[in-house]
């Protein structure tokens, strides 16, 4: 008698899993190795894991139906083997899916006006056009609240498919949450690193930020539990460096960019900022005095092979700007506004180019 591969198959349909109601054939449980020489048949059944109940009484079951349905003198004891079935890979569901480009701005050390160039930046952008939004993770010394002037707004909660949402402050075309919004100002935030990243992590999935061209995120100064969480959690297009033209400042920028260019990360550095370039001052606006030193921004963006963004000077209207929460980028035609402008298309020049050769970053997994 010669045999057959369907005349296999339908013989194993005889054979029913005891727990589920069905034939092991229907239930996908034969897998696509069946053999047939001769009168020797073989084949593989598939389990979701290998110490399952029925694997002893399912063989014995398909020798019986090989038997009865095919051949008494069929050869299939000791030839049926187990699998384990392969579990299968979990849906990625991405975070801020309605997020265009997620900007992780950064700097190696504190006091280097990270959260001005951030704010500014973000500014520049809105008015260019662009839908953007502003995160400041800085969990302990927040400043986009006195940025911004908006110490005394809260944001309000809405409840979207089931979820409680939080709706992001908005002031002059950009969307921000903080959690500077959520406590007393005055307070001293001591936290764990959990709490602290926990808050972070709720920020970004729980914020209702809509469809944005850019989410710029103010980091925390060095490196830190809330940079392995924020690259954890999203996938971050690029990351803009800021520093001083100080040599301390840029030895800190070294790190800051080697840490996102770290085999873990892998995160694209899209350039280096130099703030306070030179001062300026407002009664000698054609005049530069190198306070930090000059040009080393642009030496350390050539060694390390990343693009210059730009160049921002040291003018008293940045700090006052800051102070009244109105950022200098609002003011087309002055010295710095003219200087965030530039930035802002660099830094979308830079975006472009980042997304048309290469591929989207991954959330990062860091293996203990």
């Amino acid at each position: 008698m010669e045999y057959y591969p369907n005349l296999i198959m339908d013989a194993l349909k005889h054979v029913e899993h005891p727990g589920k109601g069905k034939d092991i054939v229907s239930l996908g449980m034969v897998e696509d190795d069946l053999r047939i020489d001769g009168k020797r048949i073989s084949f593989s059944l598939l389990f979701d894991r290998a110490n399952d109940p029925m694997v002893g009484s399912l063989k014995k079951a398909c020798v019986q139906a090989i038997k009865t349905y095919v051949d008494e003198a069929a050869e299939i004891e000791g030839n049926i083997f187990v699998k384990i079935k392969p579990k299968p890979k979990p849906v990625e569901v991405k975070a801020l899916p309605d997020v265009k480009n997620v900007i992780a701005v950064a700097s190696g050390k504190g006091g280097v006006g990270k959260s001005t160039v951030t704010s500014n930046l973000a500014v520049a952008l809105a008015k260019a056009g662009y839908s953007v939004g502003l995160l400041d993770a800085d969990i302990f010394g927040p400043s986009v609240p006195i940025m911004f002037q908006t110490e005394d707004a809260r944001p309000v909660l809405e409840k979207i498919d089931g979820k409680d949402r939080i709706l992001p402050v908005e002031k002059y075309g950009v969307k921000m949450l903080s959690i500077g919004y959520f406590v007393n100002p005055d307070d001293a935030l001591i936290w764990r690193g959990a709490m602290a990243t926990n808050a972070i992590k709720q920020l970004i999935n729980d914020g209702n930020w809509g469809e944005l061209d850019y989410l710029l995120i103010d980091l925390p100064p060095g490196t830190s539990d809330i940079h392995l969480t924020i690259v954890q959690t999203i996938s971050i297009t690029g990351a803009v460096i800021v520093s001083t033209p100080q040599n301390v400042a840029l030895a800190d920028a070294v790190k800051g960019v080697s840490m996102f260019q770290s085999k873990n990360i892998q995160v694209p550095v899209l350039g280096l900022v130099e703030n306070m370039a030179w001062f300026t001052p407002a009664e000698l606006p054609e005049n530069k005095y190198y306070i930090f030193g000059k040009d080393g921004g642009s030496k350390l963006a050539n060694k390390m092979g990343i693009p210059m963004l730009g160049q921002i000077p040291l003018v008293q209207s940045i700090r006052e700007g800051g102070d009244a929460g109105e950022p200098a980028a609002l003011n087309d035609s002055s010295l710095t506004g003219l200087a965030f402008a530039d930035l802002a298309q660099k830094v979308v020049e830079r975006v472009e180019l980042r997304n048309r050769t290469m591929p989207d970053t991954k959330v990062v997994e860091i293996k203990k």
